[in-house]
Parts: C-alpha cells; structure tokens; sequence
C-alpha cells in the first residue's frame, strides 16, 4: 500500500467513527422528540387504513346524514368550498412552480 492509500483509508474510518458518534449524539437528543413522530406515524397508519377501507367514510357520511340532515349539507357544502379553494391555489401554485 502507497501512502496516499493508507491516508484515505485512515482519513476515512475516522470520518465514520466520527460520524457513528454524532448519530449516537442526534438520537440521544432526539428521542425527546419520539412521542411526536409515534403520533404522527399512528395518523399515516390511519390514513391509510381509511384509504383501504373507504366503506366507513361512507357510513359516517350516510350516518350523518340520517342523523343531522342540515348539519350534513353544511358540512358538505363547507368540503365543497374547501377543495374548491385547494384546487385553485394548486393550479396558482403550479403555475408559479419553475418548470
């Protein structure tokens, strides 16, 4: 092995051991922040199970609807509205978005 080998070689495993503590640092500080993730990993884990299982959506929808029938089209007309809105900031947004 050639010297400028060997310095690589050294140079490098001190980068990862070096690295390896700052991982070990970050998560040590990080694991205040566990809680948070854990929450919002549960809601994806809803979201997707809604996403797979969209009969319930239904339900409610239909159950609210037997149950409160004016605060249903209220409702439905606030979602209407809503992604009425989320459509035209989208297309605003896209349009000013850089190719």
């Amino acid at each position: 092995m050639n010297s400028t080998t060997l310095e690589l070689a050294l140079k490098k495993q001190r980068l990862q051991i070096a690295s390896e503590s700052l991982r070990t640092e970050f998560g040590l500080c990080a694991a205040g922040l566990a809680p948070a993730f854990g929450g919002a990993d549960c809601a994806v884990e809803g979201v997707r199970w809604l996403r797979r299982n969209p009969q319930w959506i239904v339900a409610a929808g239909v159950a609210l609807v037997v149950a409160r029938p004016k605060r249903a089209w209220r409702w439905a007309r606030r979602a209407f509205v809503g992604w009425q809105v989320w459509r035209k900031l989208r297309d605003v947004l896209d349009r000013r978005a850089p190719a």
